[in-house]
């Protein structure tokens, strides 16, 4: 399993843990914290922001932190 693959699966596996805070840093330099009624589709996490509903490929994601909440 290369990288690109551990880190897809690491991410879907805590995407669906409802008692964690994802930080998702991006490759453009922003920065989102998704809340708990995320997904992922394929190759792309769904996210609910206040500006409403966001698709970022997981191409887009340069690093994400996770955080017990």
């Amino acid at each position: 399993m290369d990288k690109a693959d551990k880190f897809k699966s690491t991410l879907e596996r805590y995407i669906h843990y409802r008692g964690i805070d994802i930080v998702l840093h991006l490759k453009d330099g922003k920065v989102v914290e998704l809340d708990k009624n995320r997904q992922m589709e394929n190759d792309t996490v769904i996210g609910n922001l206040a500006e409403g509903v966001v698709r970022i490929p997981i191409t887009d994601i340069r690093s994400a932190d996770f955080f017990a909440a």
